[in-house]
């Protein structure tokens, strides 16, 4: 039923104007598109994700949606110089992955603007 589907993300933001400028200025990212109470962004490496005005807070328990990067030296280093406090201090290793992709992966957290939590994570051969 749902084989051929395409899947993206939706986090909730009480603030969309402040979650834009979060986004656009800590992360370097600029919507595609904007409707009212919503903001689509598609990223150049594939995937998108939206933003929607809410006024539910989200549980910030679980990773809500997360990066794939090649060098997460370079972007940990980039947030902090941003200001973005990481939840964990360093980059965490990660053993174990789904075997089509390596064996590993060392990752990073932060939150947004709207206490969504993030990821980031560089896959290990």
């Amino acid at each position: 039923m749902l084989g051929t589907a395409r899947t993206a993300t939706r986090l909730p933001a009480q603030d969309l104007d402040r979650a834009r400028a979060f986004y656009a200025g800590t992360l370097g990212l600029e919507a595609a598109e904007e409707r009212p109470g919503g903001l689509l962004y598609r990223m150049p490496g594939g995937g998108e994700f939206a933003l929607f005005a809410s006024s539910g807070a989200p549980s910030g328990t679980h990773t809500q949606m997360a990066f794939e990067v090649d060098d997460i030296e370079v972007v940990a280093a980039g947030l902090r110089d941003r200001g973005v406090v990481l939840e964990v201090d360093g980059i965490t290793e990660v053993e174990g992955n789904y075997p089509s992709k390596g064996t590993g992966e060392r990752a990073i957290w932060f939150r947004d603007s709207e206490g969504n939590l993030l990821g980031v994570g560089e896959i290990v051969p």
